[in-house]
């Protein structure tokens, strides 16, 4: 088990145990001169704000829009159909 301490200027520091093969996944990850830190704040997923969704799609025609709607509903068709025969037996 490797332990690492990291120090930012103005910022505090913690101390974490992890297990050597996760260790050793973040050596490889790395980037060069990159710290720990920053590798995770990279690689740790962020949560994100639905309005920056907003509008994204504008410029779509409504053929466009009917044909993404109906590819979602033909899938959710195919997906309840299969869930409910992989189920029938339970």
């Amino acid at each position: 088990m490797y332990t690492h301490t990291h120090t930012q200027i103005k910022m505090g520091t913690k101390t974490i145990s992890i297990m050597d093969d996760v260790y050793e996944l973040l050596v490889r990850n790395k980037k060069p001169k990159e710290s720990f830190s920053e590798e995770l704040r990279r690689i740790v997923p962020k949560k994100g704000n639905i309005m920056e969704c907003a509008g994204l799609w504008k410029h779509m025609s409504d053929k466009e829009a009917d044909d993404i709607k109906k590819s979602i509903d033909d899938f959710g068709r195919k997906f309840t159909k299969s869930l409910l025969k992989r189920t029938s037996g339970i």
